[in-house]
């Protein structure tokens, strides 16, 4: 107890402190029960600066070096203790170090969706989420507007406010920023930019500055982006109407190898059926063309017997057509996609045709569904014979 009591009575003459966390802010030097020697060595490291608090008054800030705490080097403790004639007895006070390098990799985010509206979707609801660093630059400021007399202040202390103050700014830059949501990926960096530029003289009051601020992320709620992957899958479907009829073949080869029997094979038709109808009615739709009755419209009237045409059957709805064209296989083509290539020039009568359940490659004009094709093609003109010498 001896031992205790005689160095509760020591002065302190080496004030220092050696940081080995990496969330400190603030660390109060332990002077309870000592006093400061006149004289004493003061030292203040890089990324450090040492404040001193007298009487509960803010009094002197000193940065890096080393220091000999004497009259001409504290002049505010000097004015307050009205030391001007000289000063040689200990005194108290007590002195906080304050961290001044960076705290890195803080990190940011929106408790709730923000909502604002956007030119090509209108109403969304949007989150997101970054990092950020901070750092002391007026100790003096932090010291009396956010630490008080706190012994150890660390940078959790204080990330909670400075969330808060970002998520507020970057909601009211966001929402007047008028870029689509599509665009703000590639704008991140410009945003990141003007949030940490609105935020900056709120936390100057704190002593405080944000020297990098990262936006890593700007998301939809997800909802919105299932909806969005559907509307992405239909743009690159591109033509309905193939798409439909190989949806349709795919629904029917899945149906045949399904136990149920006849039913199943029955029902799965159907609805290839209604598949094949709906993006037909589509693909009309925005070509313009008026969609189809639900009922087969009534035969036209018979053509003269020397210019009528055999009209071609029915094709099945489940059938397409390959053909050969310029070396390669190209298809599937509906039956009225044969029509315009007909009519193109690009499927002739020695054309290679392949349709499911055909032996092989054939010319189009030894199948006959597609012989009606080039069935009213008239025949070459024949030679014009010369005309007949007359005498001299």
């Amino acid at each position: 107890m001896a031992i205790f009591d005689f160095l509760s009575g020591e002065f302190i003459d080496v004030i220092e402190w050696t940081d080995d966390t990496r969330d400190t802010m603030v660390y109060r030097f332990p002077t309870v029960g000592h006093a400061i020697k006149y004289g004493a060595k003061l030292t203040v490291r890089e990324g450090q600066a040492a404040v001193f608090i007298h009487e509960g008054q803010l009094a002197d800030v000193f940065g890096p070096g080393l220091y000999m705490l004497e009259t001409n080097n504290m002049p505010i403790l000097t004015r307050l203790q009205h030391w001007d004639h000289g000063f040689r007895s200990p005194f108290k006070s007590e002195i906080y170090f304050v961290n001044t390098t960076r705290f890195n990799d803080l990190k940011w985010g929106t408790k709730n969706p923000i909502i604002l509206r956007d030119p090509e979707f209108g109403p969304v609801r949007l989150r997101a989420f970054g990092t950020y660093s901070m750092r002391v630059t007026d100790p003096a400021v932090f010291m009396r507007e956010i630490v008080g007399t706190d012994g150890h202040f660390t940078s959790d202390d204080i990330s909670d406010q400075l969330r808060n103050i970002i998520v507020q700014e970057f909601s009211r830059m966001i929402a007047g920023s008028g870029i689509p949501v599509l665009d703000m990926a590639g704008n991140t960096q410009e945003l990141g930019g003007l949030v940490a530029k609105a935020i900056a003289p709120t936390i100057s009051q704190y002593g405080l500055t944000l020297p990098e601020f990262y936006i890593e992320n700007i998301s939809l709620p997800d909802e919105v982006e299932k909806m969005l992957d559907k509307r992405t899958s239909m743009g690159i479907v591109g033509d309905l109407n193939r798409f439909g009829q190989y949806a349709a073949s795919e629904a029917m080869l899945n149906a045949s190898t399904q136990p149920g029997g006849m039913g199943a094979g029955l029902g799965a038709g159907m609805g290839a059926a209604m598949g094949m109808g709906m993006a037909g009615g589509m693909l009309q739709g925005s070509w313009g063309a008026a969609p189809q009755p639900a009922t087969p419209p009534a035969q036209p009237p018979a053509q003269p017997p020397s210019t009528a045409v055999t009209p071609p059957p029915i094709p099945q709805p489940a059938k397409v057509w390959h053909l050969a064209l310029d070396g390669q296989a190209s298809g599937p083509f509906a039956p009225t996609e044969l029509e315009r290539l007909q009519g193109e020039g690009r499927l002739t009568r020695d054309t290679l045709v392949w349709t499911p359940g055909q032996d092989g490659w054939q010319p189009a004009h030894e199948i006959a569904e597609l012989a009606r094709l080039f069935a009213a093609t008239p025949p070459p003109l024949p030679p014009v014979p010369p005309a007949p010498k007359t005498g001299a």
